[in-house]
């Protein structure tokens, strides 16, 4: 028996139990549907945080204080010294731009709206370190640092929740802990990212937040950023600042109380997690297909019991085993194949619609269902429905044809 004979064959017999065979393949399509929609929800999801960390800043490293992998009895806070010596081209050759910011949570008010965001005492050059852009306005510059200015940068989550649009914002005037401050630009939207969303953020003068908003230290920081001047040269960035805070804070080598992170160890860690999750949403899903395998097994043993006289018949005329085989193999592959692209179809439809809703509620990602992960279904449909197909298949094959012809 060839292989074309075999699909009519297969065709006729899956026509002739339209609704059984219909029920089997629904199996198999929901079993697809579900591996495809949660491939393409995790590798949307995996795209959108991997993005939102490589839109913080290029070349940048991140220096916090404390070390979690040592216990320190005494730990000394990073400061502006620090920063300015990080800053120094003849102690750190291979650092570009340092930008030192303090931080804390602020209410911000205007005309009756209130929303609880995130502050950031910053300098001019966090605007280059971090990769910020305007929508409109400008940045905090030199002279409104030294002057401890009442002026304040908005992100777009803020300027929604406030003023209800994005646009002709600047020269209007928000309250921040009741303090009066102007907003003098609107940050372009960079998304969620490390310290949570990088939206709903109010950018102030570092100077204006350490005096008036956060009462901090003079001298303390938060958090050190440092551009190196090219990406190959992090590497290289990264043990200078090693160094430098080494000598200042007087630590030995392996007790460092400061940790540095570059963008490959958040990107590294992001896509750890984003694999482990997309592996584990689709171990889910493939439990739906094996399902779906066995109830084409279940029905294929029906189909062989039903036509055991035509397996008796067929075979006293002169079939093979092996073409009894390649009938109820072809059977069952059919049933798979044709459940797996329609189950691709669905998967498709249920990863737009989940972008959609992710889109509506505020935080939104593109699932994408990529050539690999149709490829897979397809191959994995077919193969469960010639895995489970084979035992039925078997049993027919082996039927003896007098038996067979005897079977009421």
């Amino acid at each position: 028996m060839d292989i074309g004979q075999a699909v009519r064959e297969a065709l006729e017999s899956l026509n002739a139990n339209k609704l059984r065979a219909a029920l089997t393949i629904l199996g198999i399509v929901i079993g697809v549907a579900s591996v495809i929609a949660m491939l393409a929800v995790g590798s949307g999801a995996q795209d959108t945080i991997l993005g939102s960390i490589s839109g913080i800043g290029t070349n940048l490293l991140f220096v916090f204080q404390g070390n979690p992998q040592e216990e320190l009895a005494n730990e000394h806070p990073l400061t502006m010294g620090d920063a300015n010596a990080i800053g120094d081209v003849f102690q750190a050759p291979h650092v570009e731009n340092v930008a030192p910011v303090i931080t804390g949570p602020i209410s911000a008010v205007y005309s009756g709206e209130t929303t609880n965001t995130e502050l950031f005492g910053v300098m001019p050059e966090h605007e280059t370190v971090r990769n910020y852009g305007l929508i409109e306005g400008s940045f905090i510059n030199d002279e409104q640092l030294n002057g401890r200015a009442s002026v304040a940068l908005i992100g777009v989550d803020v300027a929604d929740k406030l003023f209800g649009r994005r646009e002709l914002i600047t020269g209007e005037t928000i309250r921040l802990d009741g303090q009066p401050f102007r907003v003098i630009g609107i940050l372009e939207p960079k998304g969620g990212g490390s310290f949570g969303s990088q939206d709903d953020v109010i950018f102030v003068p570092l100077t204006t937040a350490r005096v008036r908003l956060l009462d901090r230290d003079r001298d303390y920081v938060d958090l050190i950023f440092a551009q190196a001047i090219t990406s190959e040269s992090v590497l290289i960035a990264n043990q200078e600042i090693a160094q430098i805070l080494r000598t200042r804070h007087r630590t030995e080598l392996g007790a460092d109380d400061f940790s540095i992170f570059t963008q490959e160890d958040f990107l590294s860690v992001a896509g750890t997690i984003t694999d482990v999750l997309t592996i584990f949403l689709g171990g889910i899903a493939a439990i739906s297909l094996l399902v779906g395998g066995i109830g084409i097994m279940n029905i294929m043993l029906v189909s062989v019991t039903e036509r055991t006289k035509e397996i008796g018949l067929r075979k006293a005329v002169g079939a093979k085993k092996a073409d009894i085989l390649i009938q109820f193999l072809t059977e069952s592959s059919l049933l798979s194949l044709i459940g797996g692209v329609i189950g691709i179809i669905f998967g498709w439809i249920i990863g737009f619609v989940v972008g959609k809703i992710a889109e509506a509620s505020g935080t939104p990602f593109t699932p994408a269902v990529s050539l690999n992960a149709v490829l897979l279904a397809t191959i994995f449909s077919t193969a469960v429905g010639l895995f489970f197909g084979i035992y039925p298949a078997n049993r027919a094959a082996n039927l003896e044809p007098v038996e067979a012809l005897r079977y009421e």
